[in-house]
């Protein structure tokens, strides 16, 4: 016999607009895109706890890992997070907090999660979060939420998911007892948390910083060959990239849902978004050998950030 949270059925899940397939970046990291679907299953708008991406920049030798805030998530919607101690087999936390009403966010191994064909699963062990919303523990079945949608897995898959291992993984705890999908003033509360994340935006343009560091990385890249390549991708342009195109649909939605008269940012922040995957592809070429300027494009994504940020903060406070 199952537990379960709400009944939902994996073949037919649709995911989230931000989800699409159109989109430039379909995915941004696996805390925010699971967080985007948790939110859309449970009745209530991802978009409005996007005001994080208003505030990232670029940390060193990556663009800012975002994720979404628990604090943020009580403001806006009355989800309370908080860590878990692990003390029991995980299935059985699992299943006593679903019995609850309560949702875990889980880290696990993707070698082990089916949704992942084609990247790592069975052929690479990469840590990633996932959050279940069904269980079986008899039949060794487990729908979970990871990415951009809803799965299930079982058998062998069930098995290695949850092998004892040396060190217990990170789990989180949702509480949902005092959630609201949809308060009356959640635009309000949405514009309170852009003014707050702007005001923590970065001082210096944090793209230039990225550009700085790119600049100074291609010999390296050119030496360590495409499976470098692409993990120093994703926490460079591909970050940056995503997350512009995250800013850029939560303004929309933000200045559409306070009957804002739309600003000029969302604009900047897609050609942005458009330019990191652009770039992605001409360092692409690099690590290829080939040759490829990637200074036109860092300038034009430079002058993209000043632009917005300077939108943002007539517009939006902060």
């Amino acid at each position: 016999m199952s537990t379960q949270l709400r009944p939902i059925d994996a073949r037919a899940y649709e995911s989230h607009v931000l989800h699409a397939t159109e989109r430039s970046w379909t995915e941004t990291n696996c805390y925010v895109d699971l967080w985007i679907e948790v939110l859309h299953a449970l009745g209530a708008e991802p978009l409005a706890a996007c005001a994080f991406t208003l505030s990232a920049g670029f940390e060193a030798d990556q663009w800012t890992f975002i994720k979404v805030p628990p604090e943020d998530l009580r403001s806006l919607f009355g989800i309370e997070i908080g860590e878990l101690a692990v003390w029991r087999p995980i299935p059985d936390h699992i299943d006593e907090h679903l019995g609850a009403g309560q949702l875990l966010t889980v880290e696990v191994d993707s070698w082990f999660l089916p949704d992942t064909q084609g990247t790592s699963y069975r052929s690479e062990h990469v840590k990633t979060t996932i959050v279940p919303q069904m269980i079986d523990r008899d039949g060794r079945r487990l729908g979970y939420f990871h990415n951009a949608g809803y799965f299930e897995l079982e058998g062998e898959d069930y098995a290695g998911l949850f092998a004892p291992v040396a060190l217990p993984p990170y789990v989180e705890l949702v509480k949902l007892d005092r959630f609201d999908p949809r308060p009356s003033d959640l635009a309000a509360r949405s514009a309170v948390l852009a003014a707050e994340h702007l005001a923590r935006r970065p001082s210096s343009n944090p793209v230039a910083e990225m550009a700085a560091r790119l600049q100074a990385d291609l010999p390296w890249l050119v030496e360590q060959g495409l499976d470098a390549f692409h993990q120093y991708a994703f926490v460079t342009v591909r970050q940056c990239g995503a997350c512009a195109e995250l800013a850029a649909s939560y303004v929309e939605w933000l200045e559409a849902s306070a009957d804002l008269a739309p600003s000029k940012a969302a604009q900047s922040l897609h050609a942005l978004a458009d330019g990191a995957k652009s770039l992605q592809f001409g360092l692409a070429r690099v690590a290829r050998g080939r040759q490829y300027d990637i200074a036109p494009a860092l300038a034009e994504m430079e002058r993209s950030w000043d632009d917005a940020m300077a939108e943002l903060g007539r517009h939006h406070g902060g």
